[in-house]
């Protein structure tokens, strides 16, 4: 069994809408790593399946926008998809790690505000209420 996979199934496994974007931005980039790595070694194929598999999930993410409720957010993020598809295909045709690296950078930009949205989104914890007044037949002798 492939604990990475494990972790990853588990990790989908009921997450909200916005935490499944955020995992897809987290794969995109670790993919993207990779394919740095791969390029380093000189692994034309591995960089190329690496960054292929990367594009894939922007396409996925571009696919699922929802363009009638998502307004000006969803043709903001379309138009960024579109473009980091394109700097990802220049970069594997151009076989430049610097590409890669300016891709994997805009795409932690966005991973960021991804990130607030979740926290704006996430219900702040109940505080327990404190009272002042004495609850009679406590057991508690003032």
């Amino acid at each position: 069994m492939n604990p990475g996979l494990s972790y990853r199934e588990a990790a989908v496994a009921g997450a909200s809408p916005v935490r499944l974007v955020i995992l897809l931005y987290e794969q995109a980039v670790e993919d993207l790593r990779r394919a740095l790595a791969a390029h380093r070694r000189g692994d034309i194929e591995g960089r190329t399946r690496e960054i292929n598999h990367a594009i894939l999930i922007v396409g996925h993410l571009q696919a699922t926008l929802d363009k009638e409720r998502g307004g000006k957010v969803a043709t903001d993020l379309e138009r960024f998809y579109q473009q980091l598809q394109a700097g990802l295909v220049e970069a594997q045709g151009k076989q430049s790690a610097a590409g890669i690296e300016q891709q994997i950078a805009h795409l932690m930009q966005v991973h960021e505000a991804w990130c607030q949205v979740e926290k704006d989104l996430a219900p702040v914890p109940a505080q327990p209420e404190v009272s002042t007044e004495r609850q009679s037949g406590s057991g508690w002798n003032a």
